[in-house]
């Protein structure tokens, strides 16, 4: 291995070669690199002596080369012994064996610069190492390289292994739009030439080397994991799970889940299929935890039920969910009576609710209808759009049937949120014909009662479908992977905006890569899981089409367009909440204000004015190639933000760094305690309520004569939820690495002492929003944070321990 300088001059030191770049010194071996060789240990430090003239000016950059065979991790890099400081350089990267790539690794000192304001000796190894990330869009990628490019998302499908098993490719295309996601450049299908084949679970998908999970994550992440595919890949766990009967009988059957476990058979050849994969160690602890006891499906007792075993069953908790759940993004308040589609009237039948005044009056304690909504009393959870285009389809599979729901609730004088009426609607059959509402309205008698539970079952599953694939999937995985690529396509590692985003981007390219193999890919777990099946991805591409904006994907945007929040300039916020007791927007405002100001202040450092954003050639190819190329399909919108000065970067960055860390943690590090229990939150409805109008059908009298055995029947089965409480589990989990908002693991991320002081007051802001949240829920008058058997919110706490807590937001999107 060799370490090589490239100088940049210091004032006085102006010394360039004949080509114009910088001065380097002579190639330096590592000393001690045999002698080490046996250690082992997870960190191993190394030493080479580099000998420069005194005339060489500031070290700004090293180079170098791994002759060995194999690829090793550079953690950090720290020169001593120079006259004037201690030098640390940007590292933390894997450098490749010379026999597989023959570029140099390049690594700049820990200084940021704008382009203008590059030091000479460094100019031409700055350009380099850009045209370097962004290859040349061509060709199979290799697992060493680390090129960033886009492509469409047309490797979901796989019509190779069987045609049904073909899914529309998003992105490219008028009627399926979608993000970028990273090019890999695998081989077409045989059946399709626009599909990008797929490989199986032992082969990764490509993602830049430095992006990958690093051996803690790893671990961890895939640890996890096999309780999500043990029971979908072993037949003994299968035939476990189908001896005790596919079915629930009772609510006691899923109770017993967490504290009994299933009783599992003794695994033998089948973990062969396991253990061809690169784990074998773990699959050796999951088999012998098998072969030893009894209860490998035995799951921590979900928080939902934890402090109240039928809390999920009343209607105030159905309404505090859409505040402090699982999902509480997606309530808007009422703006006209009755509801409205904009759905193609001809297709789809009259636009017009059919819920009326009627429906809502016996539950507004004594208000009128115009009074109520006047006072910003009444709310919507609105699916009916989303989802009526895709009902027939979704209907015709076996074991699904969905409606699209419409739900208005009333914030009550006591302080809850409760559903005072529910329409559940079915498409018309044909062309101009009439669609299919049901509305039903709180219960007075026992088939009232089971009825609305079974429509909260059925609104319940819309919201957990379009939670997972729109405001999980889509806006904060999939809408964030394209910033991704163009920051390392077009900002050099010395750009102060690379060095700002960086740690807000880690390990999020890989988690995507791995959703597209086992999450959101045909046959996948969502597909297998979740109401919409074959259809999800779809229903994610209409909502990217038709809702997604950047400009409303900060906190304040996201509110107002909701209708959840007024702009008040007297509030110390700059908003005023239509519910004050909405802890997912008053705790999200917090860490959205110390955001923003975290970036103005960052920013102010290196932009002294307007001019300067302008002419900041890589910047502004950066935010071009965001709107051109990475979200192409919405390239020609004219809601994007301008980047004119230095209040539109603010905006931009702050709205980033709020979806890669607050929001998804919001919407992720629930799913366990929420939809853990799948009575509360089913991903799949498979029967539709019986009419009364045909009481003597088979459907009515099984409904009538036991109720609950229904209600079991249209959720989830006991395979189906196993699988969710398995995948859920894991992605509301923390691992061991995990960095947290307010914290830097590298202490020397840079040399500018302002930017770390500025940094320093943002965490000392974030510990200080810990606190203020934990006395907010220990508050009495906030109803829905604080009660018998009432869940605190902590979703937007920032800190966290390892595994699944219910609190903790990461700086990234890292599972």
């Amino acid at each position: 291995m060799y370490l090589r300088y490239a100088n940049f001059p210091t004032p006085g030191y102006f010394l360039e070669t004949d080509s114009g770049g910088g001065k380097r010194s002579k190639p330096a071996k590592v000393l001690d690199w045999a002698s080490k060789s046996n250690i082992k240990a997870d960190k191993v430090q190394y030493n080479a002596k580099i000998i420069i003239g005194l005339d060489f000016g500031m070290p700004g950059a090293i180079s170098i080369v791994n002759h060995h065979q194999n690829e090793f991790f550079l953690e950090s890099i720290v020169v001593k012994g120079h006259p004037t400081r201690t030098i640390f350089f940007q590292s933390y990267s894997w450098i490749q064996s010379s026999f597989k790539s023959s570029e140099e690794a390049i690594f700049f000192v820990n200084n940021v610069y704008l382009p203008s304001e590059t030091p000479n000796g460094l100019k031409d190894l700055r350009d380099r190492a850009i045209l370097i990330s962004r290859g040349n869009g061509k060709g199979l990628r290799k697992t060493w390289e680390k090129i960033y490019d886009y492509d469409v998302y047309n490797d979901i499908g796989n019509p190779d292994q069987d045609q049904d098993l073909s899914r529309p490719i998003l992105g490219g295309d008028r009627k399926h739009k979608y993000p970028r996601r990273c090019r890999t450049g695998r081989h077409p299908t045989k059946a399709d030439p626009k599909a990008e084949s797929v490989l199986d679970m032992r082969t990764s998908y490509y993602v830049p080397r430095d992006e990958a999970f690093q051996e803690t994550k790893r671990m961890t992440f895939i640890g996890n994991t096999l309780k999500g595919m043990v029971h979908q890949l072993v037949p003994s766990l299968t035939n476990s799970i189908k001896q005790a009967g596919d079915e629930f009988q009772s609510f006691h059957e899923i109770n017993n889940l967490y504290q009994n476990g299933l009783r599992l058979k003794r695994v033998e050849t089948e973990f062969n299929l396991l253990r061809e994969l690169p784990i074998n160690h773990i699959v050796q602890k999951i088999e012998q935890t098998i072969n030893q006891a009894s209860n490998i499906l035995k799951y921590s007792q979900p928080s939902v039920i934890s402090r109240d075993e039928f809390a999920w069953m009343r209607d105030e908790e159905f309404g505090r969910q859409t505040l402090a759940g699982a999902n509480p993004v997606h309530i808007q308040r009422l703006q006209e009576f009755p509801p409205k589609s904009c759905l193609d009237e001809e297709m789809y039948g009259c636009r017009v609710s059919a819920m009326r005044e009627k429906h809502l009056l016996g539950s507004l304690e004594g208000l009128t209808l115009d009074e109520a909504m006047e006072k910003g009393r009444l709310f919507i959870l609105d699916y009916h759009d989303a989802y009526l285009p895709f009902i027939n389809k979704v209907n015709a599979l076996d074991g699904r049937k969905m409606y699209a729901s419409r739900t208005i609730l009333f914030y009550t004088n006591a302080g809850t949120l409760l559903p005072i009426a529910i329409e559940l609607s079915l498409p018309p059959t044909s062309k101009r014909g009439s669609p299919k509402r049901l509305v039903l309205t709180p219960p007075q008698d026992s088939i009232s009662h089971w009825k609305w539970q079974l429509a909260k079952a059925h609104v319940m599953s819309n919201d957990a479908v379009y939670h997972q694939l729109v405001n999980h999937w889509l806006r904060s995985h999939a809408a964030v992977e394209p910033y991704i690529i163009a920051t390392h396509r077009n900002l050099s590692k010395m750009h102060p905006v690379f060095v700002l985003l960086q740690p807000h981007f880690r390990y999020t390219l890989e988690i995507n890569a791995s959703a597209r193999q086992l999450l959101i890919n045909a046959n996948g777990v969502i597909e297998n899981c979740f109401t919409a099946g074959p259809y999800s991805l779809e229903i994610s591409s209409a909502a990217y089409d038709s809702l997604w904006r950047f400009d409303q994907e900060s906190l304040p945007a996201d509110l107002i367009r909701r209708g959840m929040a007024i702009e008040d300039p007297a509030h110390e916020t700059g908003l005023k909440l239509v519910i004050k007791d909405y802890p997912y927007a008053s705790d999200g405002i917090l860490i959205w204000n110390a955001i923003t100001k975290w970036v103005e202040e960052y920013v102010s450092l290196y932009y002294k004015d307007d001019t300067m954003v302008v002419d900041d050639l890589e910047l502004q190819t950066w935010w071009d190639e965001i709107k051109n190329k990475g979200h192409e399909d919405k390239k020609d919108e004219v809601w994007w933000p301008q980047l004119m000065g230095t209040k539109d970067l603010q905006g931009i960055l702050s709205t980033i760094i709020w979806i890669t860390s607050g929001f998804h943690a919001a919407i992720n590090f629930g799913q366990y305690d929420y939809a853990g229990y799948v009575p509360n939150r089913p991903c799949m409805t498979r029967r539709l309520i019986p009419s009364d109008d045909d009481n003597l059908s088979q459907d009515y009298l099984e409904f009538s004569s036991d109720p609950e055995k229904f209600f079991l029947s249209t959720i989830p089965n006991r395979l189906q939820a196993l699988t969710l409480m398995a995948v859920v589990h894991t992605l509301s989990s923390h691992s061991p690495d995990e960095e947290y908002l307010g914290t830097r693991s590298n202490t020397n991320w840079t040399n500018d002492q302002r930017a770390k002081d500025a940094f320093e007051r943002f965490s000392m802001r974030i510990k200080e929003i810990e606190h203020q949240i934990a006395y907010r829920n220990s508050d009495p008058s906030l109803k829905n944070r604080h009660g018998a058997g009432i869940l605190p919110y902590e979703l937007l706490c920032p800190s966290s321990r390892p595994g699944k807590t219910g609190r903790g937001i990461p700086n990234s999107i890292s599972i």
